[in-house]
């Protein structure tokens, strides 16, 4: 290995022993291979630091970063500090890289010096490798499609898929920590309004879904944080500064109006967010539906609810089904929700009258 590796690939894990020795294998197996694997363990409990050691004492490219659990913004950002390349190639340990994945992408990345990140397309997987079926727009390839998806609220990258210049992303400081489950979302919308992001249109990562990825154990933080995320990309858009940037974490919604310094953003977020959690069997399940009540008793539109509570018969909460039913009768009037169904169609939000596409993005992010 040369004493300046071509690309740092930046892996976190956490109790990943799962799926860790096929990802690893995966880079190990790429037809371009001068990088250094970096590979953090975030105080796992389980067999990921012996599965690393193991494949450490094979092949000198991997590096062993290990120590006490700090959560995954704080190990990509360490990652990103240690790395030696000026290109960072992410991974996540429960996914499977194509063996020309990097040969592709460093490819791209030189005949194209204005762009500062590319992914790939993505081939989605279940938990036992079988192909999962999902709906929906590929991610943009270009970046003017990329800014239009901004816009849209399609998908973006597929984080694991990303290769990034190394100065562009400290270049704006890296992941902020305030968005945690959402860190790359916040990431790709600073990077957009300094540099070039697009992706290769070859499925160049076998992308895995299965029940215990962040996006389904904490869906409705993730959704709340996307939302504001967006908020703030606007704010810079327009030339204002952004409140978030010097965040540790997000303050609650009914704090958003201070935060912003305007009226209006607390109801915005929560009606973008109640709109894209009815669709999230565990967003249901847990703290989103508490937040969906909220919205309904706070004066929040009806249109779209009582297949809502439909869906949640088909989730198996009869009880919550029950409950939304309740709340849905008193909170029933002539004119109710009538103004904010219109500004939420006017402000081209999720449609609520269909079902959301199994990768929405903001329902089935995979985000470690």
């Amino acid at each position: 290995m040369s004493s300046s590796p071509a690309i740092s690939v930046a892996m976190s894990v956490y109790n990943g022993e799962r799926f860790l020795a096929e990802a690893i294998e995966s880079i190990l197996g790429q037809s371009f291979t001068d990088f250094e694997f970096l590979i953090l363990d975030d105080g796992s409990h389980d067999a990921t630091r012996a599965i690393v050691e193991g494949y450490a004492a094979r092949d000198p490219r991997i590096r062993l970063i290990a120590r006490e659990n700090r959560g995954l913004v704080a190990s990509l950002n360490q990652l990103i500090d240690e790395s030696r390349a000026p290109l960072i190639a992410r991974m996540d340990a429960d996914d499977i890289s194509r063996p020309e994945r990097f040969e592709r992408q460093v490819e791209f990345l030189a005949a194209r010096p204005d762009y500062g990140v590319v992914g790939t397309w993505s081939e989605d997987i279940d938990e036992f490798g079988l192909p999962y079926i999902a709906t929906g727009p590929e991610h943009p390839s270009t970046h003017d499609e990329f800014l239009a998806a901004i816009e849209s609220g399609g998908q973006l990258m597929c984080h694991p898929a990303a290769m990034l210049r190394r100065h562009v992303v400290l270049s704006v400081g890296g992941y902020h920590a305030a968005f945690r489950h959402c860190e790359d979302l916040d990431l790709w919308l600073r990077l957009a309004s300094v540099t070039r992001l697009g992706n290769i249109t070859e499925r160049l990562i076998r992308y895995r879904r299965y029940p215990e990825q962040v996006s389904c154990r904490h869906a409705t933080e993730q959704q709340v944080g996307a939302a504001i995320a967006k908020i703030a990309y606007e704010e810079r858009a327009a030339g204002r500064p952004d409140p978030t940037a010097e965040l540790v974490s997000l303050p609650p919604i009914a704090d958003l109006d201070a935060l912003f310094c305007r009226k209006g953003v607390a109801k915005r977020v929560l009606e973008k967010v109640s709109a894209g959690l009815r669709y999230s069997r565990a967003a249901m399940a847990g703290d989103g539906f508490t937040l969906l009540v909220g919205y309904l008793q706070s004066g929040g539109s009806h249109e779209g609810m009582w297949r809502t509570a439909g869906r949640l018969l088909r989730f198996g909460f009869p009880l919550r089904a029950l409950k939304l039913g309740r709340v849905l009768v008193a909170t029933m009037g002539a004119d109710h929700g009538r103004g904010w169904s219109a500004e939420i169609a006017g402000g081209g939000m999720l449609d609520t009258a269909t079902p959301a596409p199994a990768n929405h993005p903001l329902i089935d992010r995979k985000t470690r």
